[in-house]
């Protein structure tokens, strides 16, 4: 296939996000989510930013076919790949109800779900209090919160060297796309931010881990295509695209080891509970 036909950016972005990004930067984390509020049989679960449903699939099997899990998202291409995916074993999980809504004003009454999540949506959202504020209103007293955020780009090289050669050959609103997952990366702020909407019992654990694809090419071109950095790249000429993955890969040379590429990431895992 050729430069062109590589850079496609014509097809579902939310199928290449379901096809290449969530195995390799989002699905190794959901049980690491799903743990911090730790859902038992006939729990309400809701999911918020859930994006294709990682996280909603996983804890619908732990609440099992007496519980029900709800996964909201803005995004209808998301939430239409997510109702494509069928539960591995159905009858052993709840039943997922997908629902396209705002997450600072969601249309779901007060103390309905015993747990929250929001895995890697809290830095996006145009009014992160509005957000938690929602969270704490639908859970029931004593639910639980499980929150998961990036920490600081630096902390990541492969989207640090991704940040760079964007800069240097695409646009600086490039560049801001490419750093937005990163920008609710300091714990004391996220701490306060959750503690103001009311929560308790607010823990936040520093969490390392990888992010792993077939090779830098792959990197670069799924992660453009599985984005809102696609319009932007496809605006670029052949050459400046085939640079980005040049530069992209001279960074990352000694994260490559058997033609695949890993590269190291840090998360913060909050967890916390409604006031009783």
């Amino acid at each position: 296939m050729g430069d062109e036909g590589q850079w496609q950016v014509a097809g579902n972005a939310a199928e290449t996000y379901q096809q290449a990004l969530v195995p390799a930067v989002f699905a190794p984390w959901a049980p690491l989510v799903v743990a911090l509020a730790d859902p038992r049989p006939g729990e309400h679960v809701l999911d918020i930013a859930c994006g294709t449903g990682v996280v909603a699939r996983l804890a619908a099997r732990q609440v099992g076919p007496t519980g029900n899990v709800t996964g909201l998202d803005l995004n209808p291409g998301m939430l239409a790949v997510a109702a494509s995916l069928t539960a591995s074993d159905p009858s052993t999980s709840a039943p997922i109800t997908w629902r396209e809504a705002s997450a600072t004003d969601m249309p779901l009454p007060d103390g309905a779900f015993d747990v929250v999540y929001c895995q890697l949506g809290l830095q996006f959202f145009p009014d992160r209090s509005a957000a938690l504020r929602e969270m704490h209103r639908v859970l029931v007293a004593g639910g639980r919160l499980g929150l998961m955020v990036w920490q600081d780009i630096q902390y990541s090289p492969g989207f640090s060297a991704l940040a760079a050669a964007l800069a240097r050959h695409v646009s600086t609103d490039a560049v801001g796309i490419m750093r937005a997952p990163f920008e609710l990366a300091n714990a004391e702020q996220l701490r306060a931010m959750v503690a103001e909407q009311g929560f308790r019992d607010i823990t936040i654990e520093s969490v390392a881990g990888s992010v792993c694809f077939p090779s830098v090419s792959r990197f670069v071109q799924d992660y453009v295509r599985g984005s809102p950095l696609a319009g932007h790249v496809a605006k670029a000429p052949d050459e400046t695209r085939t640079a980005l993955v040049n530069e992209v890969g001279d960074a990352l040379i000694s994260h490559v080891a058997g033609n695949e590429l890993k590269f190291p990431i840090k998360a913060h895992l909050a967890s916390a509970r409604k006031r009783v």
